[in-house]
This record gives structure tokens, C-alpha cells and sequence, in this order.
């Protein structure tokens, strides 16, 4: 759904799963700060609303949105996180940079669910301008952070009962 139509922070009527055994990553790109520092905001308050402890939330800071799948990859690699949650913005501009940065990351999280079989989410701001993406970090439409937060926990709740369901029927053999 085209989020000019929905709040990115309302969730009436969705289960969100209870956070407290949950270890979250985070990798957050340092290009366009404004914007990413306030995703980063929503999506830690959203995880500590859904009682994830602050202790559980391991956070890396990495150049840009291109270099999110590394950071991604190394919170998969070095720590015990159940899922990490991707946060950049990337404004278009007058060239096709654009397109080649939005293409990778979306590329290398696809690659990350794969390889790893654990929840990555993407939380990247694509947008035309400066405006949408204000818009999207807190302002008119929400804030991106808070829906990535809670497609954390829902995807982590989803890993962990298809695992224990798929372990209890070779336990009942």
C-alpha cells in the first residue's frame, strides 16, 4: 500500500508480539542524519514500547544506505541477534545514483533473509525529495522506523514458530 494512503506508525488492529526475549539489531546509515536519526528514534521506541530491553538493541552506524547490507551482515555474523532492522534515506537527485543505491540494498537485504534464514528488514526511505521523506521520519505519514520495529518483532515471532513447529513434529517421531 502506497504510504501517501496509511500512517506508517498505525497499527490498529495488528498483533505485535511481545518483544522481551528478543534480541534486535539495528544498522543505520549516517548519510541524510536528520532523517535517519529520527527513524532510528521511532524504531527504538517502538521496540522498547513492545518490551524489548535496551540491552537487546545493538545498533551500528554505517556511512550510507549502500553500506547497510555490510552492517546488516555483520550484526548476523558477530552478535546473537534474532533480527536486524535496516534504517537509510536515499533522496532522488539528477542522476542514477539513486537508482543504483535503492537497487543494492534492496538486492543485499533479499540476499541477507536468504543466507542467513533470519529476519533483515528493510527500513530505507526511497523518495523524491526532502519532503517525503520528513514526511515519513515522524512527520504527515508516520514514521518508517516504528512500522520496520514492529515487521521486526511479527517476522521474529513467525522465525521462531515455524522452527519450534518444524522441531516438535520430529520430537513426536
Amino acid at each position: 500500500m502506497a504510504s501517501a494512503l496509511k500512517n506508517l506508525s498505525d497499527f490498529g488492529g495488528v498483533e505485535i508480539p511481545n518483544g522481551s526475549d528478543m534480541k534486535i539489531g539495528i544498522a543505520v546509515a549516517q548519510w541524510n542524519k536528520e532523517i535517519t536519526e529520527a527513524l532510528l528514534k521511532g524504531a527504538k521506541d517502538t521496540l522498547l514500547k513492545h518490551n524489548v530491553k535496551e540491552e537487546n538493541i545493538i545498533t551500528v552506524s554505517v556511512p550510507g544506505t549502500f553500506e547497510l547490507t555490510l552492517g546488516a551482515q555483520n550484526l548476523l555474523e558477530y552478535t546473537d541477534v534474532d533480527a536486524v532492522i535496516v534504517l537509510g534515506c536515499v533522496i532522488q537527485g539528477d542522476t542514477r545514483h539513486f537508482d543504483f543505491i535503492c537497487d543494492g540494498v534492496t538486492q543485499g537485504v533479499t540476499e541477507l533473509n536468504i543466507k542467513y534464514n533470519q529476519p533483515v528488514i528493510f527500513g530505507v526511505l526511497t523518495t523524491n525529495n526532502l519532503q517525503q521523506a520528513l514526511d515519513r521520519c515522524g512527520g504527515a505519514l508516520g514514521n518508517k522506523g516504528d512500522e520496520a520495529a514492529v515487521t521486526a518483532l511479527q517476522m521474529v515471532d513467525l522465525h521462531n514458530k515455524m522452527r519450534d513447529s518444524y522441531l516438535s513434529s520430529y520430537e513426536n517421531l
